[in-house]
């Protein structure tokens, strides 16, 4: 076979194949080709030296919006893969069934980076997000649009791996857990996940995590007080055990406002890690205190976690819950994606949602990216 492109010198890992180990990567026609010792490239191959670094399949934030120039909150998906490493990105629902025409147009269509989309049961997504204007959009119900959803849905099965709502009393409002139980319908008929945001109760923890069915995602799930999953004295509440068993996801969807490195410590120090960790990354947490996914998996990296860990959060874990087996892995045959990093090791400052500052000692360093079995970054 003919290669486009080979990646020699490297160290891959790669959680689903439980790979740590040196070894080349070739990739053909928009694939993974090869994975091996000293893969023998072609006279028209196109050779890439990562010698002292690590190839992971391409990285998954499972919880983005980059809906640019359509939606307030949202960030350039180009300028944030180059930054951040991530290949494809789950835009969270900034784009409900009114507008997602122009979201799959504009931005989805042209973009290098692949996006996929969590669709909002909301009927113009999350509008109003910004510095100056914010409005829940879920406590409207006149704007909850469960038949236009299943529509959209339906129509683009190709880009939408599930539902979106938001719930809490930013969010929600009034309305408490009823945009839940509307989008829960919509992702019943479309037999697609549901990923449902979690802030300040009412609704409680416990309350979204009962309504919320096997493969669900809970996004925010390790958010501050009120509506943490622990409670004051650091134990794990029963309700999110239990839900675990059942088979909910828990995401970490880092955000603005929903991450603390004290649930963090709580929650890994009880052995219960996050099936994913995403950024929510929008533009009021660009410049702080999120960054980018590196960023937010390099908190976990200091928070103690292991490397493998980590990277399978955002690699096969986040594939499996968008129901996307060909993604989140360097197997042959499966998507030609790859993140290149390094782990640096020294003193670097990192925040949480709280304010809450935190020296960690390592941090993962983006080197590159291949989208598509090509080299694309640096562009």
């Amino acid at each position: 076979m003919a290669y486009d492109l080979v990646l020699k010198g490297g160290h891959v890992l790669d959680p689903a194949q439980n790979l740590d180990a040196p070894a080349d990567v070739a990739f053909a026609g928009g694939r993974v080709a090869a994975i091996g010792p000293d893969i023998k490239p072609d006279d028209g191959t196109e050779i890439r030296d990562v010698s002292g670094k690590i190839v992971a399949p391409g990285f998954i934030d499972l919880h983005t919006h980059v809906y640019w120039g359509g939606t307030s909150l949202g960030v350039d998906a180009g300028d944030l893969a180059r930054r951040s490493g991530v290949t494809t990105m789950v835009d969270a629902g900034s784009a409900g069934p009114g507008n997602f025409r122009g979201f799959l147009k504009h931005v989805i269509e042209p973009s290098a980076p692949r996006i996929l989309a969590y669709l909002h049961v909301s009927f113009a997504g999350i509008f109003a997000f910004s510095k100056r204007i914010m409005v829940g959009e879920s406590s409207d119900l006149r704007l909850m649009s469960p038949a236009d959803t299943v529509a959209v849905a339906n129509a683009h099965r190709d880009v939408v791996v599930g539902i979106k709502v938001r719930v809490g009393r930013n969010a929600s409002g009034s309305s408490g857990a009823v945009p839940l139980d509307i989008g829960l319908q919509a992702a019943e008929e479309l037999g697609l996940p549901l990923m449902c945001h979690i802030d300040e109760p009412p609704p409680s923890y416990e309350d979204v995590l009962d309504r919320l069915r096997p493969g669900d995602v809970l996004t925010h799930c390790f958010r501050p007080f009120p509506n943490s999953p622990v409670t004051g004295q650091g134990a794990i509440k029963s309700a999110v055990v239990a839900a675990r068993r059942r088979g909910i996801l828990f995401d970490v969807g880092h955000g603005m406002g929903s991450f603390s490195f004290k649930v963090a410590r709580a929650m890994l120090a009880a052995g219960f890690m996050p099936d994913t960790i995403s950024s929510d990354i929008h533009d009021l947490n660009l410049e702080g205190p999120v960054f980018d996914q590196a960023t937010t998996l390099s908190k976990f990296l200091s928070l103690g976690t292991p490397l493998t860990d980590v990277i399978r959060t955002t690699t096969v874990n986040a594939a499996a819950a968008i129901r996307r087996p060909e993604l989140g892995t360097l197997r042959p045959g499966s998507a030609g994606d790859a993140t290149i990093f390094s782990v640096s090791e020294g003193s670097f400052p990192f925040v949480d949602s709280t304010g809450e500052q935190m020296i960690g000692s390592k941090k993962i360093e983006i080197a590159g990216v291949v989208l598509k079995g090509g080299w694309w970054h640096p562009a």
